[in-house]
């Protein structure tokens, strides 16, 4: 059996004030042709099939046409899981109905865990679909209270699920989840604030190949079968080295899996350059025009009368400037942080701080991540 593993699409996203919903169209046509041309027989997406938990209009009609086209005119079958950017409730709306037609959906927990069997010349392969399920869910819906944190919640639900499978049958597991040692980026989400969200590799070995998603860089996640496909697209600037695709799977009569990758290539694609602003504007050999997503690290020490307007004439699509030399040595370059890459509870740190003068303690902060958390929850399950 031929199959394609891909996660992370979130149509939907806006990325720096720029809504993406026409890139995300343009290279979902290109991931239509890989289907085709690769004669896959399933695609398998691993989560966070929209960015938020409440879609505008045109990702939900960018999914249905998308889902139409892989459904109906290339007539292959489409298993899908939701990941932590989505609602569960509405990722698996009309599943049951849906299922004649070859789309299988897992959006809501529950007990059942009901596997796809699908064929192919050498018999039955089982997928299991494992939706996202933060533990305080899986508690709840197994009446486990003693799943305390993200891997034991996992390693439950893997096992509950392998518990529905035959013995020794061909078998292939959705799920997205933050698996221990993962290279991350500056545009996921973290699953929790209110503790470690790493789950062991191990618990899916038992599987013969491991669809992931959740980390939006493609790699191997403790084994050679156990990958990350990575996102649709880049969507942020230290993804800018990154090459983005879809994973070709071929599975044996044995189970044994050979993993292809297919590249997409977006209509814009997401860069950063370095330079001085004169070599910016005259050199286009070094610096051609080009319209895709770019940030520009000027290093120029002195201020630039309109710099973005002028180097919006190189560069339509400038998201961001940034000037590492302001400052260097000075009193300000020692105070300047990058306070993207603070968690949810170290910038609520830094504000106590200010506000009140004062360190947070261990039980402000425990309360503070315990509301967070739920917040999040609420989000995706947002009326």
């Amino acid at each position: 059996m031929r199959f394609i593993h891909t996660a992370d699409w979130h149509l939907g996203r806006i990325f720096h004030g720029h809504h993406l919903t026409e890139d995300q169209a343009y290279v979902l046509k290109e991931f239509e042709y890989i289907v085709k041309d690769s004669k896959a027989e399933v695609v398998l997406i691993a989560g966070d099939i929209y960015d938020r938990a409440v879609p505008p209009i045109e990702a939900v009609e960018l999914l249905d046409e998308t889902l139409s086209h892989l459904l109906l005119d290339l007539e292959v079958k489409v298993i899908m899981v939701a990941g932590n950017h989505d609602s569960a409730q509405r990722v698996g709306f009309a599943s049951r109905l849906l299922k004649d037609r070859g789309l299988f959906v897992r959006g809501v927990l529950d007990r059942e865990m009901e596997p796809v069997v699908l064929e192919d010349v050498f018999g039955p392969v089982y997928f299991m679909p494992y939706t996202y399920a933060e533990p305080v869910l899986v508690r709840a819906v197994f009446e486990q209270e003693d799943l305390i944190d993200f891997d034991m919640a996992t390693a439950y639900v893997v096992k509950q699920g392998l518990s529905h499978l035959p013995a020794d049958c061909r078998k292939v597991a959705l799920a997205h989840a933050f698996i221990a040692g993962g290279v991350v980026t500056d545009s996921e989400r973290p699953l929790s604030v209110g503790g470690s969200s790493n789950v062991r590799a191990a618990h899916f070995k038992p599987f013969d190949y491991t669809a992931l998603g959740h980390l939006h860089n493609p790699q191997r996640a403790g084994a050679e079968n156990i990958r990350y496909s990575g996102s649709l697209m880049k969507y942020s600037f230290d993804e800018a080295g990154q090459e983005k695709g879809v994973y070709i799977v071929d599975m044996d009569e044995k189970g044994s899996v050979s993993i292809e990758k297919a590249v997409l290539h977006p209509q814009r694609d997401v860069c950063r350059v370095r330079g001085f602003f004169d070599e910016l504007l005259q050199d286009r050999k070094k610096y051609p025009v080009t319209e895709d997503y770019m940030l520009v690290e000027l290093l120029d020490m002195e201020a630039i009368l309109d710099v973005r307007g002028q180097l919006e004439t190189i560069y339509p699509n400038l998201m961001q400037i940034e000037r590492p030399n302001w400052n260097v040595g000075g009193e300000l370059a020692k105070e300047r942080i990058d306070y993207r890459a603070k968690s949810e509870i170290e910038l609520f740190g830094d504000f106590f701080r200010q506000m009140t003068g004062n360190t947070i303690t261990e039980e402000q902060e425990k309360v503070f991540r315990e509301n967070v958390d739920e917040l999040f929850a609420q989000e995706r399950e947002a009326k």
